[in-house]
């Protein structure tokens, strides 16, 4: 597993519940299954998916990429405000995985 700018720090800062589901979604995702409620996000990039998490403090989510052998890349951990996911987290999710894409680690 490996995180990506400062998507471990955000992961942290979600709240205790929410935490605890992301960290069960992603090693499901680390031993090759699927989360349980995920979404792929082609607008990002190829093979980046996203892992919905709701919980009583609001609407989480963590953006991934499982498509590379080496590692797991988590690109982008945010809370949810809006409907739509903001175009500041998508560039942010972006931008990380074009630096992976392009061997900046």
């Amino acid at each position: 597993m490996q995180f990506l700018g400062d998507s471990l720090k955000s992961l942290r800062d979600f709240p205790g519940d929410a935490r605890q589901d992301a960290g069960r979604q992603l090693d499901k995702v680390q031993r090759g299954k699927q989360a349980d409620d995920f979404k792929p996000m082609p607008s990002i990039g190829k093979g980046v998916e996203e892992i919905r998490i709701w919980d009583d403090a609001g609407t989480f989510r963590v953006i991934y990429t499982a498509r590379l052998t080496d590692a797991v890349y988590v690109l982008h951990a945010f809370q949810k405000k809006t409907q739509a996911t903001s175009k500041r987290d998508i560039d942010i999710a972006k931008v990380r995985f074009a630096q992976l894409m392009r061997g900046e680690k």
